[in-house]
């Protein structure tokens, strides 16, 4: 089947979030085709270019959202009362509880695949007037109607871009029109593109957040330099776009049960959801899991991006604790290199911090000082590879206020390694009894865990088995593979049979056998030639058992001749 797999800041670029599960989905069902359409988030994403793509990418659309696309069209008069009637639908949802989002949200869609000029029409005097209205319309949020016009002006400013997905031309019988169904692989503006296939040519969509969209918006628009009326407009939009996504689409495949649950609170009915772990690799960490080397039994290790949400303030008054009670007890953290100011000034306070805990100790008068705290980044000479960091201690330690999936703990588990992680995201759903977890926050609890774990090696080694075989169980490339294969075929087996553009002449008739049985085969069927005068007809030129077969059947016919 054709697959149309919608992008968000990620595949097929080089740099994004979901990149590197998009690649393995792909690669990893070959038997089907995939058309990649996909929104970009800067010009430094575009210039870094593109992951090399396996054959059965068939086609790539690309789209900035950080950039603007007015095609310089304007709304004549009747043009401009269709604006006005769904833009009016969709900001009286936002203030309050009147209109009707989804009304107004496909009927500014058709404008725009009809008339276009949705860019200019979103950002004039018109907009405001209406968005004035509705939020001093009786009943709204007292929040909203204290709106000035800056925060109109705003609003508007950012509901643009996050509607222009509407005006992209990919809404065609040759582009989204024909695939068999869509793919999201976020929900949001990727999620927002499937909401319009499904709208047009009735595609089912398959949903797959593995981060939730509205979770990360709320965790962001703390930060950012917003007025309240504002916040709230813009959360009103992520909210109401973030339940129509879920109320149309089919199936909805979030990474863990604490996604699961954001999603059931935002109106995604039970019997659509299907948890689908990410699929990582194993065979990187092969080597120290399948290894005699337990690793240095007084060394507690961390792994992971350094920055506050990780709370490595905790884990150093937590490890100072130890060192009470264990000396000779050491910790390294392994890091990768530091991007950005935030993270540069983080990971200074922290190393002032050890210093300040844990002066430079020597043995004697003659011996050189040494701090049992170290921060290492990962590629360097004490750990050239990621699997080398974790071999480096007997105990992993994740300290996370704040977490979705536990990356570096389902690689410790890889790695066979015991672990001591705080309660946040979906920790607790990951271990699964494997290893000890405690409250986020609390230094003297993270110690005595660690402790609990440094004294006992046979408990450590016990722990790290049981890791291990549930990372292989539950969390490999091959399951999350299986996973959607199935659900593939479960979602095309539910939907109506839809004509292919291909299959219909001139006259609007279908046109028998214009694709033949064997073109369903999997295989990339797309070789010249006829099937006249004894040649191998095109569908037969692909690769696979058949091109051998019926390759010798021609070569004996011309034989006989």
């Amino acid at each position: 089947m054709r697959i149309g797999l919608l992008t968000d800041g990620g595949y097929p670029y080089a740099t994004g979030e979901s990149r590197l599960w998009c690649d393995r989905l792909v690669r990893g069902l070959a038997q089907h085709e995939f058309d990649i359409y996909a929104l970009s988030r800067s010009a430094q994403q575009e210039d870094h270019g593109w992951i090399q793509l396996p054959p059965q990418v068939q086609r790539v659309h690309t789209a900035p959202l950080w950039a603007p696309e007015d095609d310089g069209r304007t709304y004549g008069r009747r043009e401009r009362r269709r604006f006005v009637s769904h833009f009016k639908e969709l900001a009286t949802a936002l203030c309050g509880e009147n209109g009707d989002f989804a009304e107004g949200l496909y009927g500014l869609a058709e404008l725009a695949r009809e008339r276009g000029g949705l860019y200019a029409a979103l950002r004039s005097e018109l907009a405001v007037r209406v968005l004035e209205s509705a939020c001093r319309a009786p009943g709204t949020r007292r929040t909203v109607h204290a709106a000035t016009v800056l925060d109109y002006l705003a609003f508007v400013d950012r509901l643009e871009r996050a509607l222009r997905p509407l005006s992209l031309d990919w809404y065609r019988d040759d582009g989204l029109g024909a695939v068999d169904l869509c793919h999201a692989a976020s929900g949001g503006s990727a999620a927002l593109t499937g909401l319009l296939a499904k709208r047009f040519f009735g595609a089912p969509l398959l949903v797959t957040e593995y981060g939730v969209q509205l979770r990360a918006h709320y965790l962001a628009a703390a930060d950012r330099e917003l007025t309240a009326p504002v916040r709230a407009l813009l959360a009103a939009f992520q909210g109401r776009l973030a339940a129509e996504v879920y109320t149309q689409a089919s199936l909805i495949t979030p990474g863990n049960a604490h996604a699961r649950r954001w999603q059931e609170k935002c109106g995604a009915d039970r019997a659509k959801l299907r948890i689908v772990y990410p699929g990582m690799e194993s065979d990187r960490f092969a080597a120290v899991g399948d290894g005699d080397d337990s690793g240095d039994g007084h060394t507690l290790v961390w792994v992971g991006r350094i920055e506050p949400a990780k709370d490595l303030i905790a884990l150093l008054h937590a490890f100072a604790e130890v060192r009470k009670e264990e000396p000779g007890a050491r910790l390294r953290l392994f890091g990768a290199p530091v991007q950005g100011p935030e993270a540069t000034t983080y990971l200074a306070h922290c190393k002032a911090l050890a210093a300040q805990l844990f002066p430079d100790e020597a043995a004697d008068a003659h011996a050189v000082g040494d701090n049992p705290v170290s921060f290492e980044e990962i590629g360097g000479p004490e750990a050239p590879e990621l699997a080398d960091a974790y071999a480096a201690g007997a105990v992993v330690v994740l300290s996370s206020v704040i977490e979705g999936f536990p990356i570096s703990l389902v690689e410790a588990m890889f790695c066979g390694r015991a672990t001591v992680s705080t309660d946040a995201g979906a920790v607790v759903e990951v271990i699964g009894g494997t290893g000890l977890v405690v409250p986020p926050r609390n230094p003297r609890a993270l110690a005595d865990a660690c402790l609990a774990l440094l004294r006992d090696p046979e408990r450590r080694e016990r722990l790290g088995a049981a890791a291990r075989a549930r990372a292989l169980e539950l969390f490999t490339i091959e399951q999350n593979l299986t996973a959607f294969r199935a659900l593939y075929l479960e979602l095309i087996s539910h939907s109506p049979v839809r004509r292919e553009a291909e299959s219909i002449g001139a006259d609007g008739e279908p046109l028998p056998f214009a694709r033949p049985a064997e073109a369903y085969v999997p295989g990339n069927w797309t070789g010249g030639g006829t099937a006249s005068g004894g040649r191998i007809p095109r569908w037969a030129n692909g690769p696979g058992p058949l091109r051998g077969l019926i390759g010798a059947a021609a070569t004996r016919k011309e034989a006989r001749a």
